[in-house]
């Protein structure tokens, strides 16, 4: 496509139907990513790129624009067919390109490469180009009757005699148009069928009519997958993670425990880092060479710098920021924070909205307290500073470099650098108290018995 002018149009407008789901089922996530955001990465290269949506589909409008920003947004109002989906994006179509490209939103590993070998099929009289696939099981799909790279026909199952249905090439619904000659074909699609619906297939034999040749390009059949329920959406999670696994290891990462490992569809893992059993990595997630990831941790939106140590049990939320060697240890949390070279949380902290200095420690159940009720506010902690164990850092409130904070302490005022503060009850010692109210309750109970 790269030498050529495509529009791309991403049939969008199914619904959560068979999913049993409110939400439109283009919105199901892959990865962390929703399909149509997997169909609009197949697509980047196109010079532009129209979304047909249902009616009442704003979700998914505002999710392509999200990804797309440039790309029309065109509404289905009526479910009249593939054909009138397509048509749907006329507006877009006459705009003039030399390819149009049509592929659906619900079929999530289309890659670049075989889309690009599908529009270059094109030119030298072909006006249609169908992406077929060999089925394991072919029923249920479109048989595609070739002679050779020649596409006569496209027969519904339907509509196949005998010989027809044990023809194992079918139709994965991607097509390619001669951007010239696409909307006269389009336009001539009837609703003369059973269903009274426009269908995208008929094409292929209004070209043939009008003296135009259609091909077919051939694919994987895992490449052209199509989700339509929740058991094909976990089928392809599967097939996704055993993929994403494989290149992290292939990029010089270890995963102790591959089939133990989540992974999101843009996980970055850097050389020689260590991923150990049961960790999830959700959406936008970067690890520097070097990193240690321990057991049972989630981590989503984060970045964790070269030589870092994470978890066990660690949670690192969206805006957590792990400097180079820095060390975030078991049930701590980190929000909307960074954490400089060097410092280290260990055990049982939460850490949110805040700066963490370069080789600060932050001792075992300490916590930020960042939200009042109504807005969210920020801790700032110098290089080098000692936060004891068991206390409380009111927001907002800055301790200074070197400072301490005595274990135990509710700190609501600034602390400067290199100073000692201490926010506790003082302590009192009363001798022999305990032995007093333990001589206090036996007498206590032998009365309650004496009254029985």
């Amino acid at each position: 496509m790269a030498d050529r002018t495509c529009l791309a149009i991403v049939l969008a407008a199914g619904e959560g139907t068979r999913m049993r789901s409110l939400q439109p089922k283009v919105l199901h996530r892959l990865g962390g990513k929703s399909l149509v955001a997997h169909a609009l990465g197949s697509v980047a290269a196109a010079n532009a790129v129209a979304v047909v949506v249902g009616p009442g589909q704003e979700a998914v409008a505002t999710e392509a624009r999200g990804l797309r920003p440039q790309a029309d947004i065109c509404v289905q109002a009526e479910r009249r067919g593939t054909a009138h989906a397509v048509l749907a994006a006329e507006p877009a179509i006459v705009r003039g390109y030399d390819d149009l490209l049509v592929v659906f939103a619900d079929t999530p590993f289309l890659t670049h490469a075989t889309l690009d070998r599908l529009c270059r099929s094109l030119g030298n009289g072909t006006a249609v180009a169908v992406l077929g696939f060999r089925a394991t099981d072919p029923t249920g799909y479109g048989r595609l009757i070739v002679d050779g790279k020649r596409l006569l026909a496209i027969r519904e199952e339907r509509d196949a005699n005998t010989s027809e249905r044990a023809i194992k090439l079918c139709n994965s619904g991607a097509m390619a148009f001669d951007g010239r000659l696409a909307l006269d074909i389009l336009r001539e699609i009837d609703d003369r069928n059973s269903k009274q619906e426009f269908y995208l297939t008929d094409a292929v034999a209004i070209a043939r009519a009008k003296g135009l040749e259609a091909a077919t390009v051939e694919t994987e059949e895992d490449e052209v997958r199509g989700i339509n329920t929740r058991a094909q959406l976990a089928e392809a999670e599967g097939v996704l993670q055993q993929r994403l696994r494989a290149a992290a290891m292939e990029g010089g990462a270890t995963l102790v425990a591959p089939d133990t490992v989540f992974l999101s569809a843009d996980t970055k893992l850097g050389r020689d880092v260590t991923v150990e059993p049961y960790v999830v990595f959700g959406a936008g997630v970067s690890v520097d060479d070097g990193a240690v990831i321990h057991s049972f941790s989630h981590i989503e939106g984060a970045h964790i710098g070269k030589g870092a140590s994470v978890g066990p049990y660690a949670r690192l939320r969206p805006g957590a920021r792990l400097g180079a060697k820095s060390r975030v240890g078991n049930f701590v949390e980190v929000k909307e924070a960074t954490i400089e070279a060097g410092a280290k949380a260990n055990h049982l902290a939460y850490i949110g909205d805040a700066h963490v200095g370069e080789n600060a420690n932050v001792g075992a159940g300490t916590i930020t307290c960042n939200y009042d009720g109504v807005g969210k506010h920020r801790t700032e902690i110098g290089k080098d500073a000692f936060i004891g164990s068991n206390s409380a850092l009111v927001a907002p409130v800055a301790i200074g470099e070197g400072a301490y904070i005595g274990s135990g302490s509710v700190i609501t005022r600034d602390v400067p650098a290199g100073a000692l503060a201490v926010g506790r009850g003082r302590q009192v010692v009363k001798e022999g108290w305990a032995a007093r109210l333990n001589a206090k309750k036996q007498a206590g109970k032998k009365r309650a018995h004496a009254s029985d």
